[in-house]
């Protein structure tokens, strides 16, 4: 995601991280930061925890290096996680496919979406639904999901019928919207319009984040999960809430979804799963689906060489076992208010035209200086992609700057960070966005 040639360009060097402790990382030059970013929303413990996970991991290793989960076999840490993952998470939500990543694990749910339809004798369901804006991956596969041409049309046709409808961002949208009952009936009546319109029979899925991360942690109105599942039971479809980002804690929940009464059918996962220590991913599957694709006789053509590694599994189940043993999700809890109050703040500042998100998870939207709240090309140029990114780090503060259609300023601090660590983001973002806005 980096511009080909742009590091060997005068003035431009790699940004090396080099050691992590705590809530901060170094870089090669001995800089030090806060992690407003987790990783890429992954180091949900911060970077503190390596001996243990270090244990974990000897541990595994001198037991067993690998084995494949593959045709009728598997291993010990995989069934023992796998098992951990039922009783955690959502509601009818009892097996799990595993994969190396998040990109994986949404291609694993389309994959058995389309066979759990066609062992039920409904082998034309082949369109998803996503939402626009939204990410779910850069696979080939994934990519149909995504409505971004920037992303998608270098490589063609999609490979999957993908429609988009509107996800749940309110800025700049009527003011009747403000009343959430009013604009959940609008969603919906949006989103089965669409499934009329194409053929309910055709539809095989519906993928959506709890929180949507891209376009700026948009968060649903109330009753919008709750008529998701509502339109997935009357036509059919399967509901798959996307949890790659706000899975385990970001959110102070387990699943994102748990906060909205999100009742899936699949849920994805990764990132968080192992706080960044090892890569895994994993598709959990309810019952109404096992119960079609188990059934004898049934094979799913559909794996990978390392899903559910023992390394990657042992070190995921040490993550569930430290974030219970220390609280993770209670520090969450605890500190969301306080957090969500601090940023509400910037929305007073000239150029931040939105503030929204939950948990520790919390995005600025900006508005600059044209009359619609856009940003001219010099002001883009002076402001999103070069002043407010040099000066959050200058100011020792790692965030997200997104510099496309709807410029953002993301934060997605460890789930470890206590309340001074959340006032000194704060402060650094009302810093900086102040300077920005006395150059609009």
């Amino acid at each position: 995601m980096t511009a080909n040639g742009s590091l060997a360009m005068p003035g431009q060097e790699l940004f090396v991280v080099s050691r992590g402790e705590g809530p901060y990382v170094d870089d090669a030059e001995g800089n030090r930061y806060i992690d407003g970013m987790s990783g890429l929303y992954c180091c949900q413990l911060g970077y503190s925890y390596g001996p243990e996970f270090a244990e974990a991991a000897e541990k595994q290793l001198r037991e067993l290096c690998f084995s494949p989960l593959w045709t009728g076999s598997a291993h010990p840490s995989a069934i023992e996680l796998a098992e951990r993952l039922s009783r955690i998470a959502p509601v009818d939500i009892e097996h799990t496919f595993f994969s190396s990543g998040g990109a994986e694990a949404v291609e694993t749910a389309w994959k058995i979406a389309r066979s759990y339809h066609a062992l039920r004798g409904e082998p034309g369901r082949v369109k998803a639904i996503a939402r626009h804006g939204a990410y779910h991956g850069l696979t080939v596969g994934t990519l149909s999901f995504n409505d971004d041409p920037g992303l998608t049309e270098p490589y063609g046709p999609p490979a999957i019928d993908t429609r988009f409808v509107s996800n749940t961002n309110r800025f700049g949208l009527d003011p009747e919207f403000a009343n959430d009952g009013v604009y959940t009936a609008h969603l919906l009546a949006e989103l089965e319009a669409t499934i009329l319109a194409e053929g309910p029979e055709t539809i095989a899925m519906l993928i959506a984040e709890p929180v949507q991360n891209r376009g700026g942690c948009i968060t649903p109105p109330q009753g919008y999960w709750q008529g998701l599942r509502a339109l997935a039971d009357r036509y059919g479809f399967l509901l798959v809430a996307d949890e790659v980002i706000t899975g385990f804690g970001r959110i102070g929940e387990w699943f994102g979804g748990d906060r909205y009464g999100a009742r899936p059918d699949m849920v994805t996962v990764a990132k968080g799963i192992t706080a960044g220590y090892a890569p895994l991913g994993a598709t959990l599957i309810g019952t109404k689906v096992t119960e079609v694709i188990n059934r004898p006789g049934a094979l799913l053509n559909h794996g990978y060489t390392f899903a559910g590694h023992p390394l990657s599994t042992a070190i995921a189940l040490r993550n569930l076992e430290i974030m219970e043993r220390d609280r993770i999700l209670e520090n969450v809890r605890g500190l969301q208010n306080h957090l969500a109050a601090r940023m509400n703040t910037l929305v007073d500042l000239p150029i931040v035209g939105d503030v929204r998100g939950t948990g520790f998870f919390y995005s600025c939207e900006l508005v600059g200086d044209l009359d619609d709240g856009g940003f001219s090309d010099t002001a883009r140029a002076d402001l999103i992609a070069d002043l407010i990114p040099r000066r959050l780090r200058e100011a020792g503060l790692l965030a997200r700057v997104y510099n496309r259609s709807a410029p953002l300023v993301q934060i997605a601090p460890p789930l470890i960070s206590d309340r001074a660590l959340l006032d000194a983001i704060a402060d650094i973002l009302a810093q900086t966005l102040a300077e920005a806005s006395a150059r609009i």
